[in-house]
């Protein structure tokens, strides 16, 4: 398996993740909802509900991490970090990622399983509210979530090695997805000729591999004079 596809490959299972617990924002707005309308129009307010909205945003917040890293969202000090070059970004990121990163993620799996194993064994619940309602489940995405950042921080070194071994960043899931609808909907035109639309996948992939730069470090040296 090429380094390409590996990366891809994890790309996929982070964004499988972070894509299906993105629906627990809706479950959320249906629950404040539902229970907007029962406190103010019922005057019948549940008891658990701060326990139960905490859990789903905690819960959406961490597994969507992963995603997040895959996706290249995270924030980041682009004044400085933009205008540097390829291989100088990938430097800086591998020593960030093996000085803070994977020392910082371990850490929250290992901490978070300890909490998960103690919740489980002793069934707890939560103590915020009267009735609260077991906490175990949701102390279990902690280690679940930080292992998920860690299997994407490793694909996110692995780019780092390349770009430093090639000087040009590796492509991300969703720059093959864009490319592939290009594509697509070329292929199924029929008011564009052959020429037209391999001109048009080409110009797609120029501004692909631009953007791979991520700053205007190769353009200063051309407007020196």
């Amino acid at each position: 398996m090429s380094a390409q596809r590996f990366l891809y490959q994890i790309d996929r299972i982070s964004e499988w993740s972070g894509k299906i617990f993105a629906w627990l924002i809706v479950t959320l707005a249906i629950v404040v909802g539902i229970e907007v309308f029962k406190r103010y129009i019922l005057n019948a307010p549940t008891d658990w509900i701060y326990d139960l909205n905490s859990m789903l945003y905690g819960s959406l917040f961490m597994m969507c991490g992963a995603y997040t890293l895959a996706q290249n969202g995270h924030v980041r000090g682009d004044f400085l970090y933009g205008s540097m070059r390829p291989r100088t970004q990938a430097g800086l990121d591998l020593a960030l990622y093996l000085l803070f990163f994977i020392p910082g993620i371990l850490a929250l799996i290992y901490a978070g399983y300890g909490f998960a194993e103690l919740s489980w064994r002793i069934n707890e619940h939560s103590s915020v509210t009267a009735n609260g309602p077991p906490v175990y489940q949701f102390k279990t995405v902690i280690p679940v979530a930080g292992a998920l950042v860690m299997i994407q921080g490793v694909a996110e070194i692995i780019r780092c090695i390349v770009c430093l071994r090639t000087g040009v960043w590796p492509a991300r899931l969703k720059d093959v997805q864009e490319i592939d609808v290009i594509g697509t909907q070329l292929a199924n035109s029929e008011f564009v000729d052959e020429a037209s639309k391999r001109d048009a996948i080409t110009r797609a992939h120029d501004i692909n591999d631009a953007a791979h730069q991520r700053g205007m470090g190769d353009h200063r040296d051309d407007k020196k004079p």
